[in-house]
């Protein structure tokens, strides 16, 4: 997919697996400091105090695996958690960012993912692009928009902040955070009213118009402009645009996903797809950009509470795992993430397992995070780098990078590919599938696991999607597109070209509502959380490179310009920014990259978190929270 280019964190941030900070030793707690341990130590203490919680109710556990982990560790991970814990707590970053995109295309689709491959997108007439800052986050699939836009097709960007993609645009829709429902309902009005729908498409293979258009007909531009504050003749265009291209395509990411209303947004866009025939084509489709190189792998592994790979039903396929593995398992769905830390706040969670994540920067609600992670019996963090979580654990574990195992990725794509070992892991580190076959071994099941591909194999023979899967047919072609069967089978590269996986797709209408929080006189700046081009996620590896001057070197908030006059606040200067959670100390950027009335500030940065501000109003399809929207107010420090 990439043609051998490279996005500026992987030109610029290769050097941190060499790192000094490298987590090098186990270490344990001992006299409330973490000290150097050896793994036998570290393995023995770990599962006792986790089989001593599980004796007392296996509910009470829970595992996050990471979506930087392999396939196989991930799968490894899940299943340690079901059969060795006998929980299904078990819960990935998916959860903060695409957990949406998983129920919502499932409900309206059959299918939680990508439609088409990341090239398809060249061939589109008119490109949707929603919530996305593309240039600066997902650089690799700005190069196939940039092709589409030679070759004629038009883009409308949809964001509250004027991003570069906004720049390229030509149009540009700046909705009021949160209230996307309104004018993509809106669009839908104005396609219909214009007679854009493909009417063979909807009655050959779709259901449930008749409730979409009950919602739709009195959600016209002008009533969404009085929602959204974009001008009902900017989104009539829009609609047009799209609605009148032959083959449309829709990308979106976080902007779309994190809100109380995320699913529904989802599922919204999908209601466009539907209700003009772009699905199934090439350069049409809906694509989900998603931001962690594995985070589509960690949820075909089954790290969610409710299904095992490849999305199974946990209610459906128990009886099939128990078989595969030997033992029972348990039957009721666990908790999501979020879940979990509430659970373990209020003492009813004890035992936690936390692989490659760090929520206490990425989880929203810091200071109640916080306040979880301290309640617990046990903790045990396995990661490359110290974080602001592994300091609060009981057991940490020294884990390799991916240029230190063998393994697999599958990208937002579909796309299951090889990755190599290239150097050793420093000091005592070990890949994490090796322990974990060890772990699995000392409990009692089974774990002889020779190789990652041995691993790919039992996750091939329990789970449809991935059952043409195999290292030797990933080493001969490159890569292999799921859904992929059989091993005769050539891997998918555009889904639902004849048929949907639920049979006929479902319109999903959803009536606009406003976010949990709104601008008052007390708060009345709205904020908005994201990331900034050249940092990773919490930084723990970015903090590490050599990145460009323009990296984004200290965190800062953006203001608008009328804003910052009206609070006497002047560009560069130190500000605090107060929610109802809590309050951090920023300098400020005064730019017109965001709208009067609203602010940015990217979370990676210890320094000044921006999760001590968010809260946990959740999307109750999902669980995932409402990172996007939240009140706040802003000071200058004196």
């Amino acid at each position: 997919m990439s043609k051998g280019r490279l996005c500026v964190k992987g030109r610029h941030a290769w050097e941190f697996p060499g790192h000094e900070d490298r987590l090098r030793f186990p270490l344990v707690r001992k006299g409330g400091a973490l000290v150097r341990s050896s793994w036998r130590e570290a393995l023995s203490l770990s599962l006792g105090r986790l089989n001593e919680i599980k004796k007392a109710d296996p509910a009470s556990l829970g595992v996050l695996t990471s979506a930087k982990g392999t396939n196989e560790e991930n799968y490894l991970l899940m299943k340690l958690a079901r059969s060795a814990l006998q929980t299904n707590n078990v819960d990935n970053v998916a959860r903060l960012c695409h957990a949406p995109t998983v129920v919502g295309l499932t409900r309206t689709l059959g299918c939680g993912a990508m439609t088409n491959s990341i090239r398809s997108i060249t061939e589109a007439q008119c490109i949707l692009m929603v919530g996305s800052n593309t240039t600066d986050h997902h650089t690799m699939f700005v190069p196939y928009v940039r092709l589409a836009r030679k070759q004629g097709a038009k883009m409308i960007v949809v964001d509250p902040r004027r991003t570069s993609m906004a720049r390229m645009a030509d149009i540009h829709l700046a909705p009021n955070p949160g209230t996307d429902l309104a004018w993509i309902n809106a669009f839908l009005h104005v396609i219909f009213k214009e007679g854009l729908e493909d009417k063979e498409f909807i009655s050959g293979r779709t259901e449930g118009l008749q409730e979409l258009m009950q919602v739709v007909e009195k959600f016209s531009p002008d009533k969404a402009e009085a929602v959204t504050g974009i001008p009902a003749a900017k989104i009539r265009e829009a609609a047009l645009a799209y609605g009148s291209a032959d083959r449309g395509a829709i990308a979106y990411a976080m902007g779309i996903t994190q809100h109380k209303s995320g699913t529904n947004n989802v599922q919204g866009l999908a209601n466009l797809a539907l209700a003009t025939g772009n699905i199934g084509r090439e350069g049409t489709g809906l694509y989900p950009l998603r931001g962690h190189q594995n985070v589509q792998g960690a949820c075909d592994m089954g790290a969610l509470p409710g299904v095992y790979t490849g999305y199974q039903q946990v209610a459906a396929a128990r009886e099939k795992f128990e078989s595969a593995w030997g033992l029972s398992l348990p039957d009721k769905p666990g908790m999501t993430a979020l879940q979990m830390m509430q659970a373990a706040r209020d003492g009813q969670l004890k035992g936690l397992i936390i692989v490659g994540e760090n929520p206490m920067l990425s989880y929203p609600n810091s200071t109640e995070i916080k306040k979880a992670l301290e309640s617990l019996e046990f903790l045990l963090v396995w990661d490359i780098f110290p974080t602001e979580t592994s300091v609060m654990a009981d057991v940490v574990l020294p884990g390799a990078s991916f240029v230190e195992k063998d393994g697999t990725f599958t990208s937002m794509e579909r796309r299951v590919q090889r990755v190599r070992q290239a150097v050793a892991p420093p000091g005592e580190a070990q890949p994490e599938w090796k322990v974990l076959s060890q772990m699995m071994r000392l409990s009692g099941l089974f774990g002889e696991y020779s190789s990652p591909s041995q691993i790919m194999d039992e996750i091939a023979s329990l789970t449809p999607t991935y059952g043409g899967i195999s290292y030797s047919r990933l080493d001969a072609v490159g890569g292999l597109q799921w859904p992929c069967p059989h091993p005769g089978h050539p891997g998918t590269t555009i889904m639902h070209v004849h048929r949907f996986p639920r049979g006929k797709a479902k319109f999903r209408p959803a009536e606009y509502q406003d976010a949990y929080e709104t601008a008052d006189g007390e708060f009345p700046l709205l904020l908005i959380t994201g990331r900034s081009g050249h940092r990773f996620h919490t930084d723990t590896m970015t903090r590490r490179a050599n990145l460009p001057e323009a990296a984004l070197p200290a965190p800062a908030v953006e203001i608008n310009p009328e804003d910052a006059e009206r609070l006497g606040i002047g560009d560069g200067e130190a500000v605090i920014v107060k929610t109802r959670r809590g309050q951090i100390a920023i300098g400020a950027t005064i730019t017109d990259n965001v709208q009067p009335g609203t602010i940015f500030i990217p979370f990676h940065f210890s320094q000044a978190p921006a999760n001590i501000l968010t809260g946990w109003a959740v999307d109750q399809l999902s669980g995932t929270p409402e990172l996007k929207v939240s009140a706040s107010k802003i000071t200058r420090v004196q």
